[in-house]
């Protein structure tokens, strides 16, 4: 009997990495260090959740591990990174809520009828 469970993809076996920073930006070089690392990110399949959280869809475990060793072979010297991996499943059940700014309605200005 052929089992499929391994090979289709599966909500508790695929992962998203989640990679957390908090990178110093006060200097010219240290913008340039967090841009950096930003770009390496890109660069490795990873997309922008908020401002300094990337994910990344892996299928597996071992694929996960691999972008996570690229992950700590380009830290950058100073600032604070985590990295955290959680099953589709999880990420599926996560709520996103956008908030609604208040927008300034322009006050209408003065109508000029003509005849």
């Amino acid at each position: 009997m052929y089992d499929d469970h391994y090979t289709r993809l599966n909500q508790y076996r695929s992962l998203w990495i989640l990679v957390f920073f908090d990178l110093p930006t006060e200097t010219r070089k240290e913008r340039k260090i967090a841009s950096g690392f930003r770009k390496k990110l890109l660069d490795d399949g990873f997309t922008m959740f908020q401002f300094s959280i990337y994910m990344r869809f892996c299928a597996s475990r071992e694929n996960a591990e691999v972008h996570t060793k690229r992950i700590k072979n380009s830290l950058p010297e100073h600032g604070k990174i985590g990295v955290m991996q959680i099953t589709d499943k999880q990420f599926g059940m996560m709520e996103l809520f956008y908030g609604k700014k208040p927008v300034e309605t322009d006050k209408p200005s003065q109508q000029l009828e003509l005849f």
